[in-house]
């Protein structure tokens, strides 16, 4: 079966803070999400689409475009997303940086029977053509209790597409019934092979006491799994815990003093 999606080549740059340069032949399309632009070549032409541009989310007329554009509302995404083309004679690149410390994981979608699914604002770009939509939790229980795991994106098609995880990634691959055990907000991406369902922590001290959540992730084999060890729920946590703490010497003879003498500025 011949390729749908754009072929694109593309080259990872950075550590903590990570960008993806992307090189596009003539006529080549990436698209990307609103703000994740970085920089690009001349003659790279830059165009606003409804939707994510695949063939899938051009179908059906414009009540097809709302629905198909509309359920990216669902997980946070905008409803338009950015295009960018090689208009020009020879190769030309262009870059998407990551929003927060972590790392890019680029998704060869044509090894993965062309579909992932992906955690709700994980999408950084992708080659035109994959299609970017929306994966409900198929279990009640899951839907009720398992906050961030219940919407995911779904990303559908044979080329490359790119996610952006925070704080360190693995890659586990899970053997038939082999089963997972995992924080809900740390879950990244997983194959579509894999079974997702959520399970009750036991034990009232645990989850009054633990400081985790209620539940787990259950992930059960066969398949891959991409896991995160910083969620941008947990950074953003920490952030506004430390951004609403009054300090003791504030206001004291010390003043700001006190605070580089202790090494907290």
């Amino acid at each position: 079966m011949p390729i749908q999606n754009h072929e694109i080549d593309y080259k990872i740059y950075g550590e903590e803070l990570q960008f993806v340069e992307i090189e596009l032949d003539p006529h080549e399309t990436v698209i990307g999400e609103p703000g994740s632009f970085m920089m690009m070549d001349n003659d790279i032409e830059m165009k606003t689409l409804f939707g994510d541009g695949s063939q899938s989310s051009q179908q059906g007329g414009l009540l097809g475009k709302l629905m198909s554009a509309g359920k990216r509302l669902l997980v946070g995404e905008n409803l338009f997303m950015t295009a960018f083309t090689n208009t020009g004679q020879g190769k030309k690149t262009i870059s998407f940086a990551a929003p927060y410390t972590g790392k890019i994981i680029p998704l060869d979608l044509s090894k993965y029977n062309g579909k992932i699914i992906a955690q709700k604002d994980a999408f950084l770009c992708a080659a035109k053509g994959v299609s970017v939509g929306i994966e409900f939790q198929r279990k009640l229980g899951t839907g009720i209790f398992g906050g961030e795991g219940f919407i995911m994106e779904k990303l559908e098609g044979d080329g490359m597409a790119f996610v952006h995880a925070g704080g360190y990634v693995i890659e586990k691959e899970l053997k038939t019934g082999e089963l997972l055990k995992i924080d809900t907000g740390c879950v990244v991406a997983y194959t579509a092979g894999i079974d997702f369902d959520i399970e009750f922590i036991r034990g009232i001290r645990n989850f009054m006491f633990g400081g985790e959540g209620l539940f787990f992730a259950i992930l059960r084999g066969p398949g891959k799994v991409w896991i995160q060890s910083l969620p941008i729920s947990r950074l953003a946590g920490r952030l506004m815990q430390y951004a609403t703490v009054t300090r003791k010497e504030e206001g004291s003879i010390l003043g700001g003093l006190g605070n580089l003498l202790d090494g907290s500025e």
